[in-house]
């Protein structure tokens, strides 16, 4: 009869209900690039559909920010203006120069290939740390990093042969896009093991905001806001709310309940999802090349993932046999 002590312990129930929210923040997420996509059939500019996102985002980080203030004592006492600018100019850089390079790359590419280009951004976070930031390569990503961009090369052929107008350009700004977010992630981890998470996104994102208003209020002139069809407004809210507002609290509930690493194991049910609208939302075409580029992306996005993981868990101590521990 085996003893007490060998039978196995039971595992851990799996959070459904935590896997569902980050599923479902990933998959809203990824109707940003179809909405997009949408509002530019009306005729308006990037920079436009950028303020709108904002406008209609932005109360909400607002109202969430001053609800973090009004109820947290010590981050008033930690919230100094050099902070506040520190994380103001972080969230330019990932909510509005990034926000713009990836809106400006979609005007020229489809929604899917987008979606997979900015996919990347974990193989550049990768990149910025070794070479600016202090991190360890991890040659056991390099499998991963080539996969996906064998994936990416197949889609792009692809185009090329059928419509190679602005993919170059559009490619180039979205790899713009995946970069600029690298960068974001480095620095706005420090300034929110300063401020906090809540406090961080609130000001980063009503930063981000104010300037993409102004940008857009000095080259159309704030009397374009009234001018707005109805359709226009309506992509504006799907875009502000569904694109980005509940997104992120769903993503941040399913972190709270199964952590940030499961979370981001999620992250693949995006481009997915995105391929699925783009094709039927906006009749973009999927072909074998198409399923082969992605499967190739989304593998070595995998495989990157988890060569990461594997290199930032410490290695298991031995367990010390009982008789060298001098016990009976």
């Amino acid at each position: 009869m085996a003893d007490q002590n060998d039978t196995p312990p039971e595992e851990a129930s799996i959070d459904v209900a935590g896997y569902g929210l980050a599923i479902a923040g990933a998959a809203l997420f990824s109707t940003k690039g179809i909405f997009i996509k949408l509002a530019y059939t009306t005729g308006i500019g990037t920079e436009t559909v950028l303020a709108l996102r904002m406008l209609v985002a932005f109360p909400f980080y607002l109202a969430i920010g001053a609800w973090v203030l009004a109820t947290s004592p010590e981050l008033r006492a930690r919230l100094s203006p050099g902070e506040i600018a520190a994380a103001a100019g972080v969230g330019i850089l990932g909510y509005y120069v990034a926000s713009s390079l990836d809106f400006w790359g979609l005007s020229f590419i489809t929604a899917q290939y987008e979606r997979l280009v900015l996919f990347t951004y974990p193989f550049f976070t990768l990149a910025l740390g070794v070479l600016f930031f202090g991190d360890r390569m991890n040659w056991g990503a390099v499998p991963g990093l080539a996969m996906s961009y064998a994936g990416l090369l197949v889609i792009m052929a692809w185009n090329f042969v059928v419509n190679p107008d602005g993919l170059l350009a559009g490619t180039v700004l979205v790899l713009g896009a995946a970069v600029s977010f690298a960068l974001f992630q480095h620095l706005a981890k420090r300034r929110m093991a300063v401020i906090g998470t809540r406090a961080f996104t609130c000001i980063a994102m009503g930063a981000a905001a104010l300037v993409a208003l102004a940008h857009n209020t000095v080259q159309h002139g704030i009397a374009s806001y009234a001018a707005f069809s109805g359709e226009i407004w309506f992509y504006g809210a799907c875009l502000g709310i569904v694109g980005t507002v509940l997104p992120s609290f769903l993503l941040n509930s399913g972190i709270q309940r199964i952590g940030a690493r499961a979370t981001s194991s999620t992250a693949a049910f995006g481009p997915i999802a995105t391929i699925a609208l783009a094709v039927v939302v906006l009749g973009e075409a999927f072909t074998v090349w198409h399923a082969l580029g992605t499967t190739l992306v989304v593998l070595g996005v995998a495989w990157f993932s988890r060569a990461e993981h594997r290199a930032k868990t410490p290695a298991p101590i031995p367990a010390t046999p009982v008789g060298e521990r001098g016990e009976a």
